[in-house]
């Protein structure tokens, strides 16, 4: 009796890093989408930044756009290796699609995947706050700005334009990647579409508080 008593107390911490089917399943979906926007966001790249040429380097503000898979899958699957797998499956749909950057879109995916895990990891996977959403979506914005500033073409711009560039990349990442994906996920738990999810239950929780302040 003692003994099980001791070890039951680690059981939750264990089942709720483990993986299932389904967050499988919806992680890829996430995944799935995300890449087909990233494909599409590929495809309006040259003209939006034409539209930005105006200040040399601030089309680092698009980078968000190849970000969002990551913090998007983190704030939904809450498991370890869930921002690194769904931006690296949205890549990889997006390389299949035929991305004008061809292999290093993997390249990029992956490291801005891990970025964004590192986001998550930072507060141990144990808050999915806009906090959390925020310096998920930072990492990668800092992951993507390196990346850029160095082994793309932006790393033939002038020193100024390439500050102009990481610092936009950066914005970019917190708007578009870490505000933006929270919102979104709450909007979809909201829908009930996330039910099976701890993000699901949470929105349940929210809509069940007023009843109950009411009922008292």
């Amino acid at each position: 009796m003692h003994s099980s008593a001791s070890i039951s107390p680690s059981v939750p911490s264990v089942s709720r890093f483990r993986w299932r089917v389904v967050d499988i399943i919806v992680a890829s979906v996430i995944g799935t989408a995300a890449g087909v926007i990233f494909w599409l966001w590929g495809l309006a790249w040259p003209g939006l930044d034409t539209a930005l040429a105006f200040t040399p380097g601030l089309s680092g503000l698009l980078a968000g756009g190849w970000l969002f898979a990551g913090v998007l899958g983190g704030l939904i699957i809450r498991k370890p290796g869930a921002a690194l797998y769904t931006e690296v499956v949205a890549a990889v749909v997006s390389m299949a699609l035929g991305t004008q950057w061809a292999f290093l879109t993997l390249v990029w995916g992956v490291v801005q995947g891990l970025a964004a895990e590192i986001g998550f990891a930072i507060f141990l996977y144990a808050n999915w706050r806009l906090v959390a959403a925020v310096t998920s979506g930072a990492f990668a914005g800092i992951a993507v700005a390196v990346l850029d500033t160095n082994f793309s073409s932006v790393a033939a711009l002038s020193d100024e334009a390439r500050l102009v560039y990481f610092v936009s990349a950066v914005v970019s990442g917190i708007l578009i990647a870490g505000v933006l994906s929270w919102v979104i996920a709450r909007a979809l738990a909201a829908t009930g579409a996330l039910d099976r999810f701890a993000a699901g239950r949470e929105a349940r929780a929210r809509e069940a508080e007023p009843a109950s302040v009411d009922a008292a």
